[in-house]
């Protein structure tokens, strides 16, 4: 199931960035030659006009054919070339190239604005004057290896009880859940947690060395309740939100290719396709709202990936743009194309890292 799940989300988050490209190319006067989701071999194909629409085998993307985005003989001189890409003016071809991050981008704001009017879950500290509803102190991190973990505790558990050898803390808030836990160490706490629709017991001893100070359990706390508000208050909020993530992400990702360079940085971290599906299973057992979030967060992921300056990615198309405008002359066509195959063989290789770490992880 969470792989189907996984499935239907990549399939609307490449569908949305890809038709980005593909209707202001169209409306640009640009001829597009296919239209795909995933990558050959086809399992499905049917053109309509002279655009080729097809459904691939392997779901791992997609792409717009646009004549002339990788020159080629036929796209510069050929008889059609005045509906090439390269011949565009480059402020259209600019607009082309980021139309499927700008899309992603809308589509965030969309699902933000759809699950905070559901009722998103937020901490209190980030909902501000605003009331949240069903106020709960909730599990927002589990170290790895730590007892919390391996008893089942995870990300997003609302705790609804806590005992320890008959001692129950009556007064649930978080500063008082960690003053439960610290001290009952090396006592088994019985917590009741409330995951989705499913209510359960987990238990799990404290130990010594995850905190310097006191016996832990491996969690860390906040007080979570529902956002819920009105149509535009909705949009409003939604929009402050896809704003912050597109912020965070790229300090992030920023963070993340500086240790690239100096040698430390750590992979395991990085969640490849396999390692979303074991993400998109716990966000689907917190209820639609939360997927809807998630799914809003992931396309925000791929609208600042994208406008890395890399080749084969829109970022470094973007670049080539920007690099033929201040030296008033194209690329030629055999540096281009070769620089983007090398940086797509670049990122297939990654993704294969990455996928691995997944896997070795989950085994």
């Amino acid at each position: 199931m969470n792989i189907l799940i996984f499935l239907i989300i990549l399939f609307f988050l490449v569908l949305v960035h890809e038709f980005g490209h593909f209707i202001v190319a169209k409306k640009s006067g640009i001829r597009v030659d296919e239209f795909a989701i995933g990558f050959p071999p086809r399992l499905w194909k049917k053109k309509i006009g002279e655009t080729l629409y097809s459904l691939n085998l392997l779901p791992i993307g997609g792409f717009v054919k646009i004549f002339g985005e990788n020159p080629d003989q036929e796209s510069i001189e050929g008889p059609d070339k005045a509906r090439s890409f390269v011949h565009k003016p480059r402020y259209i071809q600019a607009f082309v190239l980021s139309a499927g991050v700008i899309m992603n981008i809308l589509f965030a704001w969309v699902l933000f604005s759809i699950a905070i009017m559901i009722g998103l879950p937020a901490p209190s500290g980030y909902a501000g004057d605003k009331a949240l509803q069903n106020s709960n102190v909730s599990i927002l991190e589990v170290l790895p290896e730590s007892p919390a973990q391996k008893a089942g505790l995870m990300a997003g558990d609302k705790i609804l009880a806590i005992e320890s050898e008959g001692e129950s803390l009556e007064k649930l808030e978080v500063e008082e859940v960690m003053k439960f836990i610290s001290t009952h160490g090396d006592k088994k706490i019985i917590t009741t947690i409330k995951r989705g629709e499913e209510t359960k017991e987990i238990e799990a001893t404290p130990v010594r060395g995850l905190l310097e100070y006191r016996p832990a359990l491996g969690i860390s706390l906040g007080q979570v309740g529902t956002l819920k508000l009105g149509f535009f208050a909705s949009i409003f909020e939604a929009g402050k939100i896809t704003i912050y993530m597109i912020g965070a992400i790229a300090i992030g990702l920023f963070s993340l290719l500086q240790n690239l360079i100096f040698g430390e940085a750590d992979l395991s971290g990085i969640a490849g396709p396999v390692g979303i599906v074991g993400l998109v299973g716990d966000a689907s057992t917190l209820g639609f709202a939360y997927l809807l979030g998630f799914t809003a967060m992931i396309s925000v992921n791929l609208a600042v990936l994208n406008l890395l300056p890399f080749p084969a990615l829109d970022g470094g198309r973007l670049l080539f743009v920007i690099i033929e405008s201040v030296i008033r002359r194209p690329i030629k066509p055999v540096i281009a194309n070769t620089l983007n195959f090398v940086g797509f063989a670049i990122l297939i290789l990654l993704m294969i890292v990455v996928t691995y770490n997944d896997i070795a992880r989950i085994l």
